[in-house]
């Protein structure tokens, strides 16, 4: 693989910090990094690969000197307004925020799930949701093989998933104090309430979730229902997911199948106890699949438990994917 320069939009924050560290992990060839955040952030220093650089202020003129990537992890605002200004002078944009994952021109990828679809970029490139990424890792296969009718997923989302401010409200919270980010007291507490509320009763974090896994499987169709809930949890999205599949199955083929699929590692062995847990995905980058049996209560029905690091397959490291795939299809 060919070297090549890369920005990181909103270095000084969590993902951002996170894409730095997936760079290195991976060992790609960045001859060199642009790390780009706000004014405030700006004249700060990070490393990457043992060398110190100097955070530089986001400007509409940060991509002129022939940026080949850029990884934005800002507010939509900020990448609504400057993705195309990065797009437009010949840096692809990979976009952790929700402001283009919808877009009918904006391909929404996971890799081993839909990587064909990058293809079709016009110059951005959408990264999905925390839940969406490892929920489509897991039903993809499941797809594949048996085709899907309904899909009912419950998630459990730690605090993480919210930035700084969620991990700072569960920080008071624990100590006794009044946490001012989430609307409850989030210590040793489940909130049943991540984004805003729409007309339908449903929240934005659960809209969000479906619609991302409808685009990602070319399913527009699927029917899907969400609740997503906020937990007391520093790191580690899960969901609990069932499936109700359009052709007969055995269990036997259903595991084989998860236990080769793309990205899944399947931990699942309950005479052992062994099932994932947050604590488990930590640090990992595969999505973790346990507890998965058989719906007893419908035909051809599958439940499942999914357990993965949000920080990394949630986020930085799915960015980063897209990155590796675009520039290996791209000498």
């Amino acid at each position: 693989m060919k070297p090549f320069t890369v920005a990181i939009v909103g270095a000084s924050g969590m993902v951002g910090g996170m894409f730095i560290k997936i760079l290195e992990e991976r060992q790609l060839p960045v001859s060199r990094l642009y790390p780009f955040a706000s004014a405030r952030s700006a004249g700060k220093t990070l490393v990457f690969n043992r060398e110190a650089i100097t955070i530089q202020e986001l400007t509409p003129s940060s991509f002129d000197c022939g940026i080949d990537y850029a990884l934005f992890a800002v507010d939509d605002e900020s990448t609504l307004k400057y993705a195309p200004i990065a797009a437009a002078k010949g840096c692809t944009v990979i976009d952790n925020s929700p402001a283009f994952r919808m877009n009918p021109d904006v391909p929404l990828v996971v890799p081993e799930v839909n990587g064909s679809d990058i293809a079709s970029h016009k110059g951005i490139i959408a990264n999905p949701n925390c839940c969406a990424a490892p929920a489509v890792v897991a039903l993809k296969p499941l797809q594949e093989a048996y085709g899907l009718n309904r899909v009912i997923i419950s998630t459990y989302q730690s605090v993480s998933g919210a930035g700084v401010d969620g991990i700072r409200d569960l920080n008071a919270t624990l100590e006794g104090g009044l946490g001012t980010f989430f609307p409850y007291c989030i210590a040793h507490n489940l909130i049943p309430h991540i984004g805003s509320f729409n007309e339908n009763g449903y929240t934005s974090e659960e809209a969000k979730l479906m619609e991302e896994i409808q685009k990602m499987l070319h399913q527009p169709e699927l029917r899907i229902t969400a609740t997503t809930v906020r937990v007391p949890v520093y790191t580690g999205h899960c969901l609990s997911i069932n499936v109700s599949l359009t052709r007969p199955i055995k269990m036997e083929d259903v595991r084989h199948i998860m236990s080769n699929a793309p990205g899944v590692l399947l931990f699942d062995n309950p005479s052992l106890k062994m099932y994932p847990t947050p604590i488990v995905a930590a640090g990992d980058d595969d999505v973790y699949i346990g507890r998965l049996r058989r719906d007893t209560s419908c035909e051809n029905g599958i439940n499942m438990w999914v357990a993965t690091d949000n920080t990394r397959k949630g986020a930085a490291t799915n960015a980063v994917q897209i990155l590796e795939h675009l520039h290996k299809n791209n000498p």
